[in-house]
């Protein structure tokens, strides 16, 4: 996608998206309200941006193994975790917020697609302690910086899984009784999104949260995100550009929000 189609979506958003002022459903309300909103400084900030601190002088050369087009055909490429660490994690704002996020879900199970260096699979862990995390890596260099990101923030509980997602993800899934959250990041594919969804269908329920990132990253992604708010089953989204909530409330009326954030 060109930087003017991107620029042109990302005005079209601003211009439609709502603050928290007019909406009508008390759950989406609060979610706006205490949530995503939230802006007050939090200890939790200053310990896990240290991490990323440390990312941003490490001037190491790993393999990147990258599936991200959802081939079986590697593209291995030297890079510097500094480089990696400036263009591909999560900016800290939006890792605060899936922060946040995870902290209101409460969940007991977490399952992220794309731990790159693991910033943000150290937030939501931080956020929800008690909860069993999942994370899942194409690259086993990236996984084995991750995993020492892991070590220095004192986690020692982090199921890291490497491999393609085609062939990982199932497996995980498969092994939980219930989906309480997860976050989809690191195949921007129309079909590997939607497939990735369907795979996670059957294990949602009223709690459950899932996050998908760069929705509007590409086409495909658009299309992968049309789909799946029109999906049946799904019963409210939340569209804040960067990336897509999606809920499944039996018995609430079927609704799409677009906020500012």
């Amino acid at each position: 996608m060109s930087k003017l189609t991107f620029t042109k979506d990302f005005l079209f958003h601003r211009f439609r998206s709502k603050n928290r002022h007019g909406l009508h459903s008390p759950f989406i309300y609060r979610l706006v309200d205490d949530v995503i909103y939230d802006y007050s400084h939090k200890e939790v900030y200053d310990k896990v941006e240290a991490q990323r601190d440390h990312l941003l002088v490490d001037d190491r050369l790993i393999t990147v193994t990258d599936l991200g087009a959802g081939s079986h055909v590697n593209n291995n490429k030297q890079k510097k975790i500094s480089d990696i660490t400036i263009n591909a994690l999560k900016p800290p704002r939006l890792a605060k917020l899936l922060y946040r996020l995870a902290k209101f879900a409460k969940p007991d199970n977490i399952v992220e697609l794309g731990t790159c260096l693991g910033i943000t699979t150290v937030y939501l862990q931080k956020a929800a302690p008690n909860a069993k995390v999942y994370t899942l890596e194409g690259c086993p260099q990236t996984a084995g910086a991750a995993k020492e990101v892991f070590r220095r923030s004192g986690l020692h509980d982090i199921d890291v899984v490497v491999g393609n997602f085609d062939d990982t993800l199932k497996g995980v899934l498969d092994s939980q009784e219930k989906l309480d959250f997860v976050y989809i990041d690191g195949n921007h594919q129309r079909d590997a999104t939607i497939r990735y969804f369907e795979w996670c269908l059957p294990k949602v329920h009223e709690g459950t949260m899932l996050i998908f990132d760069d929705i509007y990253w590409s086409d495909g992604m658009k299309e992968a995100w049309k789909q799946i708010k029109a999906h049946p089953r799904v019963t409210a989204t939340v569209d804040l550009f960067w990336i897509g909530l999606v809920f499944f409330k039996p018995g609430q009326a079927k609704e799409d929000f677009k906020i500012r954030f």
